[in-house]
């Protein structure tokens, strides 16, 4: 009797199992479509090909002429003419040089704000904000839009020293 047992819940667990190839069975976790086939690297040109983006902008699509060549002599007589006219060159090598330390500290303070786990979500909040308030105050009504040409305007003066 555990012999007929037996062969029974065999032919049972045998009935349940799929008789698919090895190869084609596989598990899959994820409710994402597959990712389409590798591309070899061996296939890629130095030409330029079309992309299905290219053709669908055709009119992003820029050519080069053969007037595109730069005279470099003469980009560096203007540049020398132009630093020669420069009455006080050590000011200028200061502030050039005070203006790339002053990227480098933002980048090392970007990446320290960054890193700290809610801080990039309220600065995201912040600039949102701030944001809103500025097309309230400044884009959304005709004088205010005036106001901010005029205060455009004479920043430009100011900095150009012509005020």
């Amino acid at each position: 009797m555990a012999a007929a047992a037996a062969s029974a819940s065999m032919s049972a667990t045998a009935v349940l199992i799929p008789r698919v190839p090895a190869a084609i069975r596989t598990t899959r976790c994820s409710a994402l479509p597959p990712l389409p086939p590798r591309v070899p690297t061996s296939s890629f040109s130095s030409s330029v090909k079309l992309t299905p983006e290219s053709r669908r902008f055709p009119f992003l699509q820029t050519k080069a002429t053969e007037d595109t060549s730069v005279d470099t002599g003469e980009l560096f007589d203007d540049l020398k003419e132009k630093w020669d006219k420069v009455e006080n060159k050590t000011t200028v090598l200061l502030y050039g040089g005070g203006a790339i330390v002053a990227v480098w500290l933002s980048s090392i303070l970007v990446g320290a704000i960054n890193s700290v786990p809610l801080l990039p979500k309220i600065m995201e909040l912040v600039g949102l904000g701030y944001s809103g308030w500025f097309v309230y105050r400044y884009l959304l009504f005709k004088s205010s839009r005036k106001e901010l040409a005029t205060d455009i305007e004479a920043l430009k003066k100011k900095i150009a020293g012509t005020e």
